[in-house]
């Protein structure tokens, strides 16, 4: 199955860190996020990549040119920014006519990805793709679901005060060939999949909740998080830009998108 990686963006909550660093190649523990997107792609079976390029370009073509995985990688260079649904919709023909994953690269994310294809290969009828979901302890900073008793989002309520629950979006979503085939002409003003698209698809989207690991690296406290992950050292560059920027104590962290059981199991590390 084929993936597309959004990773154009500029990462702006992550500055001055994203001033010289593309945030999809911010370090995890000395590991950029996209080396680790593609070793656990490889790992689960998928690929052949697209990769949307913007902001510093040329830092993610360079990575991309030393990449072991390079001759199953495609780029994509986005004079301007088109927005996630933009880029999809730029990008149809990559997929090939079948069903395709399409990933926010600047996620720290364990999933497994294998049961989260196997999930959406085994959907309801009527689902036209698969939402990966994570439970958070910060559901206000987050796009919340409501699910039926099939696990399909009946309800979905992006960055509310109050949204009611604290299932979440994770931005990661296998699309289903007949999908793709009508986003071109259903959605073809759409530049937002989160408040473009997914609003008009209630009881077309399946689910998968992952309990693994699953951070997003938006602000510096999540980005400490993903770098406190243990058994693994402080990359040199992430350690000296926390040390000046972003050190707080856990108990005071604003979590935003994290897995709530990973924030809870290592938030006094």
């Amino acid at each position: 199955m084929r993936a597309m990686l959004l990773a154009a963006g500029y990462g702006t909550r992550l500055r001055p860190l994203t001033d010289t660093v593309p945030k999809c190649l911010v370090p995890i523990r000395g590991r950029p996020l996209l080396e680790i997107w593609l070793e656990s792609l490889v790992l689960a079976g998928l690929g052949p990549f697209l990769i949307n390029t913007h902001h510093l370009a040329h830092q993610v073509n360079h990575f991309i040119s030393k990449s072991p995985y390079i001759e199953q990688i495609y780029t994509v260079y986005e004079q301007k920014l088109l927005g996630t649904a933009g880029t999809i919709k730029a990008n149809l023909d990559f997929f090939g006519k079948q069903d395709g994953i399409v990933i926010h690269a600047d996620n720290y994310c364990l999933a497994d990805l294998q049961a989260f294809v196997r999930a959406h290969q085994n959907r309801p009828v009527k689902c036209l793709l698969t939402m990966m979901t994570f439970r958070t302890d910060s559901p206000s900073s987050c796009g919340i679901v409501e699910l039926d008793d099939q696990g399909v989002v009946q309800g979905f309520y992006e960055k509310l005060h109050n949204p009611p629950g604290n299932l979440a979006n994770a931005a990661i979503y296998v699309l289903s060939a007949q999908f793709l085939n009508l986003f071109y002409e259903k959605f073809y003003a759409a530049k937002n999949f989160s408040t473009d698209v997914l609003p008009h698809l209630m009881g077309k989207i399946y689910t998968f909740e992952t309990t693994a690991p699953f951070v997003d690296i938006g602000t510096p406290e999540t980005y400490h998080l993903a770098e406190k992950f243990p058994g693994l050292k402080l990359s040199s560059v992430a350690r000296s830009w926390l040390s000046k920027k972003c050190y707080r104590l856990y108990s005071g962290l604003s979590k935003g998108g994290c897995n709530e059981r990973f924030f809870r199991e290592f938030r006094h590390r």
